[in-house]
This record gives structure tokens, sequence and C-alpha cells, in this order.
């Protein structure tokens, strides 16, 4: 069974960043795709930004251009790092794997909160 752990979560000021990592359980270039999601309070879950195998990245629109995905396939880690962080990014934000096979792993989250 797949395992991810989130960590790097916390307070922020506004403007400021964070960087999130995800520690898998098993080796990171085994999986289709990556990608980091966040759920605020009330709100769907959304995609933030994904990474695929051969390294390609995508991001939401309001991230774009302040967070940055990536990934280090030694660590078995992925990594997303957050600057220009805005009240508007508040929420849990999740780690998520797809398997060769079309499995899906998530980790238990890691709170991000920026004060303003």
């Amino acid at each position: 069974q797949v395992r991810l752990v989130e960590s790097g979560g916390g307070l922020v000021q506004a403007g400021g960043f964070l960087r999130l990592s995800c520690a898998a359980s098993v080796p990171i270039f085994s999986f289709n795709d990556m990608g980091w999601y966040r759920q605020a309070l009330g709100k769907q879950r959304e995609l933030v930004a994904a990474i695929t195998r051969d390294g390609d990245t995508d991001y939401a629109e309001s991230v774009k251009g302040r967070f940055t995905i990536s990934r280090d396939n030694a660590k078995n880690t992925l990594y997303l790092q957050m600057n220009s962080l805005k009240p508007e990014d508040i929420a849990v934000y999740y780690c998520h794997a797809n398997s060769r096979t079309g499995r899906e792993s998530w980790g238990q989250g890691t709170q991000v909160t920026v004060s303003s």
C-alpha cells in the first residue's frame, strides 16, 4: 500500500513562503503523475499543481508564477514551493499520486494558514 506523508505546512504572513514536502513509501518514478490539491473550508478540493513522469507541469491559474512543483526521485519526495502567499491560499494541502494502473493515493493533508 502506498503511503504519502505531507509536511511543511504552517502559519505564515501574507507575502511569505512555505515549502511543502510529500514523502512516498514507494519510488515516485513508478507513478504516472503526482500533484498537490487543496481544500479550503466549505469549498471543494481543487488541483493546485501537477507533474508527470516526464516532468511536465501544470498549475491552477490562481497560483501560476507563485508556486512551483518539483520532485526528487532519489528521495522519493514531491515538493511544492509556495511564494508570495495570500490569504486566499489558506487550505489543507494534499499530496496525490496516480499509479500506472490508475490507482490513486492521497496523503493526510497539511494545513497552510496565511495571516493578512
